[in-house]
């Protein structure tokens, strides 16, 4: 159940089967093209930098973005507990949100992209954005949580720092994977470059209209096109730049790649 909160139709609050929760919504100028849900990482609020990257990114595009703060977060708590539960009460929100089965796109930061990930086949989403993905406990790369990462079942991508204790996922045919020179597991530096690997992401996906993908790709030239595709899928700068961000890409360039030995 979804109702408004405050007399501003921009506030609203959501029932789940583990207590309410609470989104912000943003409307696009002109008519809503997709839907765009970003949450939290644990213990956080979805009002961090690298959030508000995407989610300004999403809304020049013509997306209708939502801010969601998570059930345990609204009653207090810092951890998630029971994934089960937690990746339940996030498909209740989804399918409050998303009366009208615009195109969705669904991400967070940290724990909140495992929760995007791991729900994304149920809520039918086109793509996942992973932001500080935490592939790992820090210095525990044996409890990996890259399965979570695979079984989207969709396109994903994945922003990371290079400086990230939890680890950098690799890339795959469905996973685009940029990582951020400097960036910690906070993302707080960069929030810019983060926007524009959106914008340009946003436009490869088949679920999006075709003006959608023109537009993307329009105001992702002015940071994308001066990048060269390097060893092993790397997108670096051209000569005497200075590279604010690094990509490890398989799509739409695999087939112009060399294979990588190491």
């Amino acid at each position: 159940m979804l109702r408004t909160v405050a007399g501003t139709v921009q506030h609203v609050e959501i029932m789940t089967g583990a207590g309410p929760a609470r989104v912000v919504l943003g409307k696009p100028k002109g008519r809503a093209r997709f839907l765009v849900a970003l949450t939290h990482g644990a213990g956080g609020a979805p009002d961090t930098a690298d959030v508000l990257a995407v989610r300004d990114a999403a809304r020049s595009l013509g997306a209708v973005t939502a801010l969601v703060t998570q059930p345990y977060r609204v009653r207090g708590a810092s951890a998630p507990g029971s994934a089960v539960r937690q990746d339940a009460a996030w498909v209740e929100i989804i399918t409050a949100l998303n009366p009208r089965r615009l195109p969705l796109v669904q991400g967070g930061r940290s724990n909140g992209a495992r929760v995007a990930c791991r729900t994304a086949r149920h809520v039918h989403a086109i793509g996942v954005i992973a932001l500080a993905f935490p592939l790992h406990p820090p210095g525990q790369p044996d409890k990996s949580r890259d399965g979570e990462l695979r079984d989207a079942g969709t396109s994903v991508l994945v922003v990371n720092g290079d400086r990230d204790p939890f680890g950098v996922p690799e890339p795959d045919d469905a996973t685009r994977v940029v990582v951020l020179p400097g960036e910690t597991h906070a993302l707080s530096k960069k929030p810019a470059v983060i926007g524009d690997a959106v914008t340009g992401w946003l436009g490869t996906l088949p679920g999006l209209t075709p003006r959608l993908a023109l537009l993307a790709n329009a105001q992702a030239a002015g940071t994308w096109w001066m990048w060269s595709v390097g060893r092993c899928g790397a997108i670096v700068a051209p000569s005497g730049s200075s590279s604010p961000v690094s990509s490890k890409m398989t799509t739409p360039l695999q087939s112009r790649l060399q294979p990588c030995s190491g």
